[in-house]
């Protein structure tokens, strides 16, 4: 790209986001989003300053996405009145932050990253899902 077209570009915005996790999760297997009912997807700039304790990040740029919520293994079809729905969250700075230094597109890393956090849904540790990937090539 020339210099006049990248100072007409601007940084992909929570809805640009958004748009790539939806198009990621329409593309995934019916029986692997059957699972997923009732699964709330959002686009955040970063985490709070609560889920970076919890995670015990040391920068808000450390966590690129997050589940939350009562996952298939722990009974998430058995979810109690007044319980919050499982929430996966994607932070766009931190996912833009990893993008600029990664050979990956954009739209790669957030099918990477919402993928892994429906794994978590699924019940699959980080390790489990390393292994799976190490074991996929």
């Amino acid at each position: 790209m020339t210099h006049q077209e990248w100072s007409r570009r601007r940084a992909p915005t929570l809805a640009a986001i958004e748009a790539l996790a939806d198009a990621a999760y329409a593309s995934l297997p019916k029986r692997f989003t059957r699972l997923c009912e009732g699964l709330v997807i959002r686009v955040e700039d970063f985490p709070d300053d609560e889920t970076l304790d919890d995670m015990q990040c040391e920068s808000e740029f450390d966590l690129l996405g997050l589940f939350r919520g009562r996952g298939l293994t722990q009974g998430a079809h058995l979810s109690e009145t007044g319980e919050p729905p499982n929430m996966i969250w994607l932070y766009r700075r931190p996912i833009l932050d990893y993008w600029a230094d990664s050979d990956d597109t954009l739209e790669a890393i957030v099918t990477h990253v919402l993928v892994h956090e429906i794994g978590h849904h699924f019940g699959l540790s980080d390790a489990d899902m390393e292994e799976i990937e190490r074991r996929a090539g």
